[in-house]
């Protein structure tokens, strides 16, 4: 329980940073002139998008579900009919490829931001294929453990491992119909930059908070989360 509430209020401050520092607090309907909000600098900044807003607190449930399920993980690992299992070689390469697919989406977003579509396009394209191969590479994972006799129900670290990475792998892929449906969008001859930046921002925002909940998952899955929560432990004790 203590791992969700570390978790819940982390997200929680984040968000309330990040709201806060858009001014949403504020009260528009009692001010005059422009609508636009002014920032440190003094430069006019335009309101926060809705669909934005709305990323971030659907994140918010998100990170807060998989807190649920990584807290279960502890509480069941401890019991005696718990038997590891091995980390296939090939989530090491998965990884990487997730990794390198959040970082072509981070130079997309920078190309959207300053509407060169000349290099905006190989961006989104080498993203969305990344991210194609980082699901391939999960279900090969898949197929390698059940090959090799881990299959399912054989005992509840694999029951955990086979829901927490096929949970992930469904948010990647509804992550992917939308920037599926961008990268098509960014190859039409008539279609401006300034359409593209929300759908690339909000692409590169998903893509980036999916990587940290994989990143986790994968020390959780390697040993290296219950070797850091026995440290915390035995600092406070």
């Amino acid at each position: 329980m203590s791992v969700v509430l570390i978790f819940l209020a982390a997200i929680a401050a984040i968000m309330i940073w990040w709201l806060a520092g858009q001014r949403l607090t504020s009260k528009p309907w009692l001010e005059s002139g422009s609508v636009q909000l002014p920032d440190h600098h003094g430069v006019d900044q335009a309101p926060v998008p809705a669909v934005k807003i709305g990323l971030f607190v659907f994140l918010g449930v998100v990170g807060a579900v998989f807190s649920l399920a990584v807290s279960a993980y502890f509480m069941r690992a401890a019991s005696a009919d718990w038997w590891g299992m091995p980390v296939p070689r090939l989530l090491w390469m998965n990884t990487a490829a997730l990794a390198l697919s959040s970082a072509a989406l981070q130079w997309a977003k920078r190309e959207a931001q300053h509407g060169r579509m000349e290099s905006l396009r190989p961006a989104l394209a080498t993203g969305l294929a990344l991210a194609v191969f980082f699901l391939a590479g999960q279900i090969q994972a898949w197929r390698e453990l059940t090959a090799a006799g881990y299959v399912l129900a054989d005992n509840p670290a694999n029951s955990f491992f086979y829901m927490l990475t096929g949970l992930h792998g469904l948010h990647i892929l509804g992550g992917l119909a939308v920037l599926a449906h961008t990268t098509v969008k960014v190859f039409a001859a008539d279609v401006a930059p300034e359409r593209l930046r929300l759908s690339v921002d909000l692409s590169a925002i998903y893509s980036h908070f999916m990587l940290v909940v994989w990143l986790l998952l994968f020390a959780l899955f390697a040993g290296w989360a219950n070797d850091f929560v026995d440290l915390c432990r035995t600092l406070i004790s």
